[in-house]
């Protein structure tokens, strides 16, 4: 007999089987008290099962509704591309790349003035609490959400380029915009990380039990100064991040 708890035993049969399309994205599982019969364990155990599956990210429950395989329509983002001039693009990266792979963009936007945290603080090298105008967008991909995106901006900078502080969206983009006023973006540095999310990042993401976040740090300098932070956090289990460095076109001809 298998010293392995029944709970244990419940999360590893529906987990294979979830595995194998036995219960495809978005389909329903059976009822607690279904799986009870079936694997001759109470409740308790059976739903301890399951939350081993919620906490993993597999499936999601909902009051009175039960447990949904989740649906993992992943986007694949090209991060050497997100945001390069040289690549021909209509409006901004984001709608542009979305656009392009066949699926609807959707984003929603706030400006402010606002105190600069520490980690903008130290990419932006000013002060910490020195004022920035702080470009948060909220974005989807067909509906769901894929990310927010929370850019910094220099009040030096902003006195150059004073549509950045103006609300909704700059329809060229604002590295064009600033390429546009003789603010180039040569460069970039970019630090990425996991984690867990904070319940606010959840709540914006929907991002259920047990499915961390990445995080995106990319700050872009001028030829002598960094103009911009931008903190973007994606859910995790509805992304791919990718990059292109050197020439690579042996792989593209293999494609």
């Amino acid at each position: 007999m298998s010293s392995q708890p029944l709970y244990r035993r419940v999360a590893d049969v529906l987990r294979n089987e979830i595995n194998a399309k036995a219960f495809p994205p978005g389909a329903r599982l059976p009822s607690e008290r279904d799986l009870c019969d079936r694997f001759d364990a109470s409740r308790n155990t059976v739903r301890a099962g399951l939350n081993v599956l919620v906490a993993e990210g597999l499936i999601s429950a909902s009051q009175g509704l039960g447990y949904e395989v989740r649906s993992h329509e992943v986007f694949n983002l090209n991060a050497s591309r997100f945001e390069n001039l040289t690549f021909p693009q209509n409006g901004d990266a984001y709608n542009t790349d979305v656009t392009h792979a066949g699926r609807r963009p959707h984003q929603e936007f706030r400006v402010e003035m606002q105190p600069a945290p520490a980690i903008v603080a130290g990419q932006l090298r000013v002060s910490e609490g020195a004022t920035t105008v702080l470009r948060f967008c909220h974005r989807y991909v067909d509906g769901v959400p894929w990310s927010t995106q929370a850019t910094s901006y220099p009040m030096w900078l902003v006195e150059k380029a004073p549509r950045l502080a103006d609300p909704g969206d700059i329809e060229e983009g604002t590295t064009r915009y600033l390429a546009g006023l003789g603010v180039e973006q040569v460069g970039y540095f970019d630090d990425i990380s996991t984690r867990m999310p904070t319940p606010d990042e959840a709540r914006l993401l929907q991002a259920g039990a047990g499915v961390p976040v990445l995080v995106w740090v990319r700050t872009g300098y001028s030829e002598d100064k960094p103009i911009r932070c931008t903190i973007t956090t994606f859910r995790g289990d509805l992304n791919h991040m990718n990059y292109e460095i050197g020439n690579i076109a042996a792989r593209e001809a293999g494609e």
